[in-house]
C-alpha cells in the first residue's frame, strides 16, 4: 500500500521517512527478527489502552490486533532461532520475503497511526471515508501477505501459535470497508452547520458549544487557532488537488474562526498579545512589488528578471523559467529573445511550470511565509492562498466580523488587540471579506488603536488598514475617515516597532495607487520626510515600502517641490545604489526630473550622474530603461552643468550602444535621443573625439523620433553589433 505513505507528508513539517519506502537490507534472519519485533512492539505499547486516537478508534483497535498476532509469531521464532544450532537451517526463502514485506506494512501501519493521533479533529472527520479506506487497504495487504506465507514450512512452530495466525488469516480474507458510524454522524453534523450559514442562517449556540466542546473536545482558543492552522495548511500544500474542495474548507475555516469567538470569547491565547509577552503574528509575504523578507529565498525561486520570489513560474520557447508577469512585459515591450540566454524565441507561448511552482508553495509552507501564486495585482496586501469563497464562508467570516467590531468599540484593551489580530487576518483572504468588514464599520475603530501605547494593539491595526486598503472603495473609505490619514503618518514616523512603522509605508503606497490621493497623501505632515528616512536607514523590507510609494507620489506632478523641500530626492539619489531598490528609485527620479525644478534638484545632487550611469550598467532591464530616461531628462531641464557631467561620464558612449541593441523599446527610444542631445554641445566633439552620436540603423526610426529638441541633425555612426 504505497499511497499509504502520503500520510506522514501531511502531517506538519514532516516528510516520510526512507524506512516507509525501502525494506532493510543486508539482515540475516535473526536481525530481521530482532528488527521486526522491536518495531511491532514499539507500535503496541504507544497505542495501547487510553492511547488511542480520538477518531478511528475500532479500525486502529483491529489494526493493532493484527500486529500482536505477528508480534506473537516474531517472538516465538526469534526464541526458536535462539536456541536451535548454529548450524540448522535458516527461514524458508518465501518466508523471509514475506517477513520483509512484513517490515514495510508495519511501518506504513505507524504511518497511519500517527496521522490519526497527531492530525486535526476537523480534518480527520472530514477524511473519515479516506482514512478508513486506508486501513482496508492495510487489511488487504495483510491477507496477501498471510496467503502467501509459508505457515506449513514452519514445523517447529507451537500449535497455539499456529491457530492464531490461521485464525488470522480468515479474518483478513473476510475484512470490509469499516466506516464508523459515531464518526460519521459527527461528519454529518459538521456540515450541517456548514448547510446552515450557506442558507443565510447562523447556527444555534447550544448546538455549536454541545458538538465542538463536548463532543470533539476543543476546549479552549489555543485548541481553535491549532485546528484553523491545520486546515490553512492543507488548503497551502495540496493547491486545489484537495477532497473537500479548498472553497468548503476556507468554509470549515470560517466556521471554526466564528466558534473560536462565539465560544470562548476574547481570552488571550497563544499568540502572547500581553505586554512582555509579545509575540509577533506570523508576518506575511507582501506580495511582489513590496516583497522583501529577511528569509534568503533559494536564487532557482526567483525571476531572472524581477529577481523576486515566483508568484506563477512559465516555461519560454528555450526551456528557461520565469515569471509570468515579468516575461510577459518583455514580450509586450517588443522583445524576441530569451532575456537569459539572448538565444531567439520560435513561440511566445508560455508553459506553467508546475513543478517548480508547488516547490515554491513547499518552501514557503515549511517557512510559514504565506503564499498566494494566484493573488491578484495590487502590491501591498498581505497575501494568504484562499479559493473562491462559498456563501457559507462568506456568511461565516460576516458573522465573525460582527463579533470582533463589538469588541473593537467596547471591549478591553487585550480583546481591542485579539479583535485587530483577528480583523487582520480576516482581510488577507479575498475582496468580500475587505468589502464587509470596511462596510460593518470597522475603520473607525481601527484608527483609533493607531494611536495605542500597546505595541501588538497598533501593529495589528496599521497592518489590518493596509490589507483593507487593496479593495479600491476602502482607500476612499480611509481617507475620507477624519484624522485616519494623520494617524497612519503618526506609525510611519513614530510607530512602536520596525514593522509597524513598514506596513504604515505600505498602506500610503495603497493609498497612492488613487490619484487624487496622492498630493493629498505629500501634503500631510512629515509624511514624505518619513518615507525618505525609511529609505534612507530601513531595513530591506522597509526601502521597498518606502520607495514604491515615493514612486506614486512622485506620479503627481504637484508633488515635485514637496519632494525636494522633504530630502526624498536625496535618498532616492542615495537608494540608486541599494539592490532591491534601485530601479524604483531610477523610475522616481526620471518623473521628477522631467519638471525645471526637479531637474535642477537632481542635477544639485554629486551622486545623481554616477548612480545612473551605474543603474545604466548593472541594472535590471526596467532599472536600464529609468536610468537612461532620467539623464535625458537630466540634459534637457538640469542645464549646463548637469549636461557636461552628463557627457563626461566614463563609458557612457558603451553603455548607450549596448541599450540601442539590447534594452527595451523605451530605453532604445531614450537612449537614440540621449544621444542626439550629446550631438548638439561642443562638449560631444571633445569628449568622444569625433565620435558620431547618429544612430542611422534599422529598426531605430520609432527612436530617432523621441525627441522634443528642434533642428536635431542625424550623423552617420558606425556601430559593430555583436553576434549573438
Amino acid at each position: 500500500m504505497a499511497s499509504a505513505a502520503i500520510f506522514s507528508s501531511l502531517r506538519r513539517q514532516r516528510s516520510p521517512t526512507l524506512e516507509a519506502f525501502l525494506a532493510p537490507v543486508d539482515l540475516t534472519d535473526v536481525g530481521l527478527l530482532q528488527t521486526l519485533t522491536a518495531l511491532s512492539s514499539e507500535l503496541i505499547s504507544a497505542y495501547s489502552g487510553k492511547r488511542l486516537p480520538f477518531y478511528q478508534r475500532k479500525n486502529c483497535k483491529s489494526l493493532l490486533r493484527k500486529i500482536q498476532v505477528f508480534s506473537v509469531l516474531l517472538e516465538c521464532l526469534l526464541e526458536n532461532k535462539k536456541n536451535r544450532s548454529s548450524g540448522s537451517s535458516d527461514l524458508p526463502f518465501t518466508a523471509f520475503l514475506c517477513f520483509k514485506e512484513l517490515y514495510l506494512l508495519l511501518y506504513r501501519s505507524k504511518i497511519l497511526l500517527d496521522y490519526c493521533s497527531y492530525s486535526s479533529k476537523l480534518w480527520l472527520l472530514l477524511q473519515n471515508h479516506s482514512i478508513s479506506g486506508h486501513f482496508h487497504d492495510l487489511n488487504q495487504e495483510i491477507s496477501t501477505l498471510l496467503d502467501v506465507f509459508p505457515l506449513k514450512d514452519l514445523k517447529y512452530l507451537p500449535e497455539d501459535v499456529r491457530e492464531q495466525v490461521e485464525l488470522l488469516k480468515k479474518q483478513a480474507r473476510k475484512s470490509q470497508l469499516f466506516v464508523d458510524k459515531y464518526d460519521e454522524m459527527l461528519r454529518l453534523k459538521l456540515f450541517s452547520f456548514l448547510n446552515e450559514f450557506e442558507n443565510g442562517g447562523i447556527p444555534d449556540y447550544a448546538q455549536l458549544y454541545s458538538f465542538f466542546v463536548e463532543k470533539l473536545g476543543i476546549c479552549n482558543p489555543r485548541s481553535c487557532r491549532i485546528e484553523i492552522e491545520f486546515l490553512e495548511e492543507q488548503i497551502v500544500n495540496h493547491e486545489g488537488d484537495i477532497e473537500p474542495t479548498s472553497s468548503v474548507l476556507n468554509g470549515f475555516v470560517a466556521l471554526m474562526r466564528y466558534c473560536r469567538f462565539l465560544l470562548f470569547g476574547f481570552e488571550e491565547d497563544d499568540m502572547g498579545l500581553r505586554l512582555g509577552k509579545h509575540k509577533k503574528p506570523k508576518r506575511g509575504l507582501i506580495s511582489q512589488e513590496i516583497a522583501e523578507t529577511f528569509i534568503s529565498v533559494p536564487k532557482d525561486f526567483c525571476c531572472p528578471i524581477s529577481l523576486d520570489l515566483m508568484r506563477d513560474p512559465v516555461i519560454v520557447a528555450t526551456g528557461q523559467t520565469y515569471d509570468r508577469a515579468s516575461i510577459s512585459r518583455w514580450m509586450e515591450e517588443g522583445h524576441c529573445t530569451c532575456p537569459k540566454t539572448g538565444q531567439l524565441l520560435d513561440h511566445t507561448r508560455l508553459v506553467p511550470n508546475r513543478a517548480l511552482r508547488n516547490l515554491i508553495m513547499h518552501w514557503c509552507a515549511a517557512r510559514k511565509i504565506p503564499y498566494d501564486p494566484l493573488e491578484s495585482g495590487d502590491p501591498c496586501v498581505e497575501c494568504f492562498p484562499s479559493a473562491s469563497p462559498s456563501r457559507a464562508a462568506l456568511e461565516a467570516n460576516k458573522a465573525t466580523a460582527a463579533l470582533l467590531i463589538k469588541q473593537l468599540e467596547s471591549g478591553t484593551q487585550i480583546a481591542k488587540t485579539i479583535a485587530a489580530r483577528e480583523i487582520r487576518l480576516l482581510a488577507k483572504t479575498g475582496k468580500e471579506n475587505r468589502a464587509y468588514i470596511a462596510e460593518a464599520g470597522a475603520i473607525p475603530h481601527l484608527k483609533n488603536l493607531l494611536s495605542s501605547p500597546d505595541a501588538v494593539a497598533q501593529e495589528n491595526s496599521v497592518t489590518a488598514m493596509l490589507n483593507l486598503s487593496i479593495f479600491d472603495k476602502n482607500k476612499g473609505r480611509i481617507i475620507d475617515e477624519v484624522g485616519c490619514l494623520a494617524l497612519i503618518v503618526g506609525v510611519l514616523r513614530f510607530g512602536h516597532t520596525t514593522e509597524a512603522r513598514e506596513n504604515a509605508a505600505a498602506t500610503l503606497f495603497s493609498l497612492s495607487a488613487v490619484h487624487d490621493y496622492k498630493r493629498q497623501i505629500a501634503k500631510e505632515d512629515g509624511a514624505v520626510e518619513a518615507l525618505a528616512g525609511l529609505l534612507r536607514e530601513g531595513s530591506p523590507r522597509g526601502k521597498k515600502d518606502a520607495v514604491t510609494a515615493l514612486f506614486n507620489l512622485s506620479t503627481h506632478t504637484d508633488n515635485c517641490a514637496r519632494m525636494i523641500e522633504s530630502g526624498a530626492v536625496t535618498a532616492l539619489v542615495g537608494a540608486l545604489g541599494s539592490e532591491g531598490v534601485a530601479e524604483e528609485a531610477a523610475g522616481a527620479l526620471a518623473l521628477i526630473v522631467r519638471q525645471q525644478v526637479g531637474a535642477t534638484a537632481v542635477g544639485n545632487e554629486e551622486m545623481a550622474v554616477a548612480g545612473l550611469i551605474a543603474m545604466m550598467r548593472c541594472g535590471t532591464p526596467r532599472g536600464k530603461e529609468n536610468a537612461v530616461a532620467a539623464l535625458l531628462e537630466l540634459c534637457r531641464g538640469g542645464g549646463a552643468a548637469a549636461t557636461e557631467r552628463v557627457l563626461k561620464a566614463p563609458s557612457l558612449a558603451s553603455l548607450l550602444q549596448t541599450l540601442l541593441f539590447t534594452g527595451t523599446k523605451r530605453a532604445r527610444r531614450k537612449a537614440a535621443s540621449l544621444a542626439r542631445v550629446f550631438q548638439r554641445c561642443e562638449h560631444a566633439a571633445v569628449h568622444y573625439s569625433g565620435f558620431g552620436v547618429g544612430y542611422a540603423f534599422a529598426g531605430n526610426s520609432a527612436a530617432a523620433r523621441d525627441s522634443t529638441f528642434p533642428g536635431d541633425v542625424s550623423v552617420s555612426m558606425s556601430i559593430s553589433v555583436p553576434v549573438l
